[in-house]
Order: structure tokens, then C-alpha cells, then sequence
């Protein structure tokens, strides 16, 4: 999984979660379906951004929606999963920009792909994603032309960049391929008249997309020589954060002129958690209402407990004490071999990172490490566009922010 927009499901609340992951597993299995099993590997968070406006814009039906069976990352449970032309145009955006990243990474020899056998299978799979995703593409109306007109031009411009060259010249290639993915849900959902202010809000998300990944990759890339534009331009994080601000500021802005069935899913993502992505990126507090521990002190890094608290739960207590109450049965647990065949599949499909599970061996539910949400208490469980807590996590708009 990768992306700026990382949603905590604290800050979703229970509604939005389970339409976050609709959109996360209909394009995972979008790729499954027409691409092959192999192209699940590209699903990433901001891929199901495209499914996220799609649906928002369009009238409410009963085919927006199926009934998956049950997936490893799940918890082997069914769901309801979002489906449709958004899915299908989410998939082929990111079948197309993987090829792109993929041949990007061979041409500078990165790791692996150094190793000549390594790079030219890594070829022939940017070379079969690109062509899915020309023909996913197509299958929706949108020619992919673009996106990869815009990889190329990024090639180009990134070797002839240098001190004094505008970052915003950097990101343009970026920024044309997002605007070009949004405005076409506007398309796709039968709204024409939103293409424009979706595609700003595409240019925008676009930019910060670049901007994010360069500011947290830039003390790697400067470790290992790799090209950086903050590093290559001469540009300052003082810089960057103002223009990361902006364009936040400008998506918020670009989405109250498009007119949506239901928003409210798109604008968290889009307005809020963009915030925090931002904040995160740059290592500020996700929300200025919360007393945050300040930023590398102890408290920032405090594990979270597991267990019960410290003593004997089943101390007697009062006088003459009180019997411990009954253990549960073990019948139901797994024996050690079988438990660590579990073991390895749930580590395998990443279930204990991403998601809800069964303990392998005592079959106790237990949360993956990434549910581990280190949420600020004022947006916790907070569902900013129905009940916005007094603005607390509305970034300043309140609660009349045009949802």
C-alpha cells in the first residue's frame, strides 16, 4: 500500500470506514478481474480517490455496490465492496502510473533493478501494466495517452532542472495527469459540468502528491545521491510548506464549486486527512486544538500497553476474598503446528498489519498494528460533516464547510 492520504479509522468513525474500504477492496478486485491476479499489487490509497468522486457525484443506485467474498485481508469476511465504472477507472489510473514508477526506477538502476535479468523483467511488467491500463482506459472513455505523455515529459524536465528552477515546473507533469484522472469522474457520474473544478482539484492533489513525497524522501535521496526536486531546485522546506498549504487550501476551495449527491466521504479525504498528510510529511501536529506532545519528546513515541494491568486480575479482594471466576475453555484452541500454518498466512496477506484477526494459536481477536491510530482525542471518532464537534477538526471552515 502506498499514498498521501492515509485515512486513521478513528478519525473516520464507523460510517466512513466502511466506505473507505468499499472503494480500498472494489479496486483491488477491479485489478483481480481484468488485469490479473498479479495487478492487486498496485492498489494504493490514493488510487481509490477516483473511486471515491465517482460515486459521489453520481445518483444513488443499487449497482454501486456488490458482495465480495471472503479475502485474507479482511479476516476471511465478506463485504460489501464498491463497483462500476469509478473502480474499473481507478484501476486502470493505476496500472498506468505503476508501469510509469516502475520503468522510472529501472532507468536510475534503483536496488535490485541494477541487476540486468531483474530490469528486464521488470519491463516486460511495466510494459503489460501499461497496456491494461491503456485498455482499462478505454473501457471507461478515458484515453491514458495522457498519463503516460505526462511520465515522459517528467523524465525530461527532471534532467534539465536545477538551482533557481521553479519547483511548480517539476511538478506540471504531475499535476496534468491528476487533473486529468478527476475531471473525468465528472464525466463518468454524468456531472460534465464538474470536469472543471475536479480538474483543478486534480491539478492541486497532483502537486502536494509530489511535494509530500519529495519532503519525506529527501534525507534518503540525500544519502544515497538520488535526484530530489526540493534538493535539485534549491527549494526550502519553508517553500514547500507554503505551497503544500496552498494546495490544500486550493482543493478545499475547488470542491465547493463541484456539485456532489454525497460529499462527505471525499471531502475527509480530500480536505481533512490531506491536512494531516501534510502535518505528517513535515512533522507538525495533525490538529492545533490538541495539546500534542511536542514532536520528539517521549511521549511521542510511547508504546502502546498490551494485557491486563499489572497484579493478578484474580487476587482475592475484600475480606475473606472472592473466587477467581472460571477460565475459559480451551477446546477451541489450535495446536502448535496448526497454529503456525495460520501464523504464516495471515502474515503473508499482510492480515496482521492491515486488519482484524483471529490469534493463530487462542483464536482471541486482535487488531493488526497499523489499526493502532495515534488519533488526537479531539478527533477521535469525530464525523466532521454531520456532527463537526465544533469545528474542532474542521481545519478552521466550521461546520458550514459546503459538504
Amino acid at each position: 500500500m502506498f499514498g498521501i492520504v492515509r485515512p486513521c479509522r478513528h478519525r473516520l468513525g464507523e460510517g466512513l470506514k466502511t466506505q473507505w474500504m468499499a472503494h480500498l477492496c472494489g479496486l483491488c478486485l477491479a485489478l483481480r478481474r481484468d488485469h490479473g491476479q498479479f495487478a492487486r499489487i498496485v492498489t494504493n490509497y490514493d488510487g481509490l480517490l477516483v473511486s471515491v468522486l465517482t460515486e459521489a457525484q453520481a445518483e444513488r443506485s443499487d449497482g454501486w455496490r456488490r458482495t465480495a467474498g471472503p479475502c485474507p485481508l479482511r479476516g476471511m469476511r465478506s463485504a460489501s465492496v464498491a463497483q462500476g465504472e469509478g473502480a474499473r477507472l481507478a484501476a486502470a489510473v493505476s496500472l498506468v502510473l505503476a508501469a510509469a514508477k516502475v520503468r522510472d526506477h529501472v532507468a536510475d538502476g534503483d536496488g535490485l533493478l541494477a541487476r540486468r535479468p531483474v530490469a528486464l523483467a521488470a519491463r516486460r511488467v511495466a510494459t503489460s501494466w501499461g497496456r491494461a491500463g491503456a485498455r482499462g482506459g478505454s473501457a471507461v472513455g478515458f484515453d491514458t495517452a495522457v498519463l503516460v505523455d505526462a511520465v515522459d515529459r517528467q523524465i525530461g524536465i527532471e534532467t534539465l532542472a536545477g538551482p533557481g528552477t521553479p519547483l511548480l515546473t517539476v511538478t506540471e507533469p504531475t499535476e496534468t495527469a491528476t487533473a486529468a484522472a478527476f475531471a473525468h469522474t465528472a464525466i463518468l457520474a454524468g456531472r460534465p459540468g464538474n470536469a472543471q473544478p475536479l480538474a483543478e482539484a486534480g491539478r492541486l492533489f497532483g502537486r502536494l502528491a509530489h511535494l509530500l513525497d519529495a519532503v519525506e524522501d529527501r534525507e534518503t535521496d540525500s544519502a544515497s545521491g538520488a535526484w530530489n526536486p526540493l534538493t535539485a531546485t534549491g527549494t526550502s522546506l519553508v517553500e514547500a510548506r507554503r505551497l503544500a498549504d496552498d494546495a490544500v487550501h486550493g482543493i478545499r476551495l475547488a470542491l465547493r464549486d463541484a456539485e456532489f449527491t454525497d460529499a462527505k466521504l471525499a471531502h475527509v479525504l480530500l480536505v481533512h486527512e490531506l491536512r494531516t498528510s501534510v502535518d505528517r510529511a513535515f512533522g507538525t501536529a495533525s490538529c492545533g486544538h490538541a495539546h500534542a506532545p511536542e514532536q520528539g519528546g517521549p511521549e511521542s513515541y510511547a508504546p502502546e500497553s498490551y494485557g491486563p494491568p499489572p497484579g493478578n486480575p484474580y487476587a482475592p479482594s475484600g475480606p475473606g476474598g472472592t473466587p477467581p471466576p472460571p477460565r475459559p475453555p480451551h477446546r477451541d484452541r489450535r495446536g502448535l503446528l496448526a497454529g503456525c500454518l495460520v501464523w504464516s498466512g495471515l502474515a503473508c496477506t499482510c492480515q496482521m498489519c492491515c486488519g482484524s484477526y483471529e490469534d493463530p494459536w487462542t483464536r482471541e481477536p486482535k487488531e493488526g498494528l497499523c489499526q493502532r491510530c495515534d488519533c488526537d482525542d479531539c478527533c477521535e471518532g469525530c464525523d466532521c460533516c454531520s456532527n463537526c464537534c465544533d469545528g474542532c477538526c474542521c481545519d478552521g471552515c466550521g461546520c458550514d464547510c459546503s459538504c
